[in-house]
């Protein structure tokens, strides 16, 4: 905001790149966005290897790597230790003197830094980027013991986020699940936000097509993710038998997946590209004839919204969030969650169409993600930084409901 003193902002969270996922990506984002506004970012995250905290200055912020742990129930995920990082929150916040700690979750790093924050009178935000049901993947429990966990999850993120100044989430749905699990009132719907112009082709640009017609999924390849479901609804698609899968992302769910993918007969249509830079990925979304999200516990999910903002139709599983990002038979189709025909159906549909029909459902698609503009998102967030309640945003949107 012109005029206005610069802050000093420090965005707590257990996810950043070269992590890969929805909330590493915003975090990236908003770090990047503020810096440009001439603010002072600090992130703290976890490390992604062995060793003692470091601290490393890139483009978007200054990068408080924390000391971190492997799992033996997962190749990536890593873990805090309250004991081992929560002096070093403490040592960090001190030293920074910050304006405002923004915390992306209630676990570990979001946790502690909120409760130093906390104790020193310092401004506190806190965004919700997942449902607790998220960890499933991570605990190599049985169901019943999961359902304890996350019911724990929820009721500790009431306690936690509960004390932060303002409460965010990207989508009015996350919103009324905190409402209804974690007792959290005033919480404020606040999409992540999209640069559209990011995604279309610049004036002489040309991506070259496929020469056979492609379904893309971007994301991690963890379990609710759900990349079996669209791996065995390739293989029952009957219009267009000849379609490609390009997978972009890896995880633990790999291996079976490719494994998968043989044992359907459809390996040699099935492309696992793993982690690509921006680039890479911008690229594959031009190249894509639909975009498919089968994952049934998105809270807004990132990669859709990349995908509508390069003019792809969708093709997206009927939970959670994701109904929202689609207007059925206009941009996409929505298929019921575990139906792998319906998938398989839905696909055909839109590969069927003529040119000038999927150019047709990809501009009201770009249209769609120009709802979320990330320079509104990032003005609200920056507002918030500075005092504003969310009180005065969801009165607004209360005044501007159709009654």
């Amino acid at each position: 905001m012109t005029g206005e003193k610069p802050l000093k902002i420090v965005i707590a969270a257990d996810t950043y790149p070269p992590d890969v996922n929805g909330a590493a990506v915003f975090c990236f984002r908003l770090a990047t966005a503020m810096t440009e506004r001439g603010h002072e970012v600090h992130i703290m995250a976890t490390r992604a290897e062995k060793g003692p905290t470091i601290t490393e200055v890139r483009p978007e912020a200054t990068v408080h790597r924390l000391r971190s742990h492997s799992v033996p129930t997962h190749e990536y995920f890593r873990i805090c230790l309250p004991w081992e990082i929560n002096p070093e929150i403490k040592a960090l916040l001190e030293e920074i003197k910050p304006d405002v700690v923004h915390a992306q979750c209630h676990y570990m790093i979001g946790q502690g830094a909120l409760a130093v924050a906390g104790k020193r009178g310092i401004r506190m935000i806190a965004t919700n980027h997942f449902m607790p049901e998220n960890l499933d993947p991570f605990l190599p429990f049985p169901r019943w013991f999961k359902r304890i966990v996350a019911k724990n999850s929820w009721r500790d993120m009431g306690k936690i986020m509960g004390k932060a100044n303002v409460v965010t989430t990207p989508t009015p749905l996350a919103a009324r699940a905190m409402l209804k699990y974690a007792r959290l009132e005033q919480v404020l719907p606040l999409s992540n936000g999209i640069d559209s112009s990011h995604y279309e082709l610049a004036e002489g640009e040309q991506i070259s097509k496929n020469p056979y017609p492609t379904i893309l999924f971007a994301g991690r390849l963890a379990v609710e993710k759900n990349v079996n479901e669209l791996i065995e609804a390739l293989a029952l698609m009957q219009t267009v038998p000849n379609a490609h899968l390009e997978v972009i992302g890896g995880g633990e769910q790999r291996v079976h997946l490719e494994k998968l993918a043989k044992e359907k007969g459809v390996a040699p249509r099935v492309h696992f590209l793993g982690h690509v830079d921006d680039a890479d990925l911008r690229a594959a979304y031009l190249r894509c004839d639909v975009f498919c999200q089968p994952g049934t516990a998105e809270l807004q999910s990132l990669v859709t919204l990349e995908a509508l903002s390069a003019s792809k139709p969708v093709v997206l599983a009927n939970a959670l969030a994701l109904p929202h990002l689609v207007d059925v038979g206009v941009n996409g189709y929505l298929f019921e969650p575990g139906d792998r025909m319906d998938l398989a159906n839905k696909l055909d549909a839109i590969l069927a169409l003529s040119p000038e029909e999927q150019d047709a459902m990809g501009a009201a698609g770009h249209a769609k993600a120009g709802l979320h503009s990330h320079v509104k998102t990032m003005d609200t967030f920056e507002a918030l930084y500075r005092g504003a309640s969310a009180e005065s945003y969801l009165a607004v949107r209360s005044e501007s409901a159709p009654r």
